[in-house]
């Protein structure tokens, strides 16, 4: 993607204290398409291809513009979020949080216990937290099993947090 490609695709990103810059039919024009989430789409897997992580961050900006559907995105977000090369692991694991599904439960669990490089400095482990608040959030016995074998880990905040969302369920 060029810079002036990403600059489009930021002037689709709301900043603090004002608006998006750009219009979603804009993006679409320059690109040749009409659909947003096949962009979206087409733009990740292109970005995962080369391990372009501004080009990632760029392909989850038009997915969010176009509120594109996390069910499509499943499969190549579980598939990126391991990946040292980008990011973006908050925003995935926000995004799988969203769709509540029990597919996502192995990538979420994952996002409890691993700290990607990029985020080793966060000691109040931020990526995990919002992890298990996802898990939380999903219904069905995978979910409180990942909750569970959260509730003795030797790390407080994710000890308690986990916690919490075992109680918020009424599992514990």
């Amino acid at each position: 993607m060029t810079p002036e490609e990403q600059e489009l695709i930021m002037g689709l990103a709301v900043g603090l204290g004002e608006g998006p810059t750009r219009t979603l039919d804009e993006v679409l024009a320059h690109f040749g398409e009409s659909d947003g989430e096949a962009l979206a789409l087409r733009l990740l897997r292109d970005a995962m291809e080369r391990r372009d992580a501004d080009d990632v961050e760029m392909a989850l900006i038009v997915k969010a513009a176009a509120g594109a559907s996390v069910e499509e995105f499943l499969e190549p977000l579980t598939e990126l979020f391991p990946a040292e090369w980008h990011r973006d692991h908050e925003d995935i694991v926000s995004t799988l949080g969203r769709l509540r599904s029990p597919r996502t439960v192995p990538t979420l669990a994952l996002a409890t216990h691993w700290v990607p490089e990029h985020l080793d400095w966060d000691e109040n482990r931020a990526l995990a937290v919002k992890a298990i608040w996802a898990l939380g959030a999903i219904p069905g016995p995978e979910a409180r099993d990942a909750l569970e074998g959260l509730r003795d880990d030797g790390n407080e905040i994710i000890r308690e947090n986990a916690l919490n969302q075992l109680a918020r369920r009424g599992e514990l």
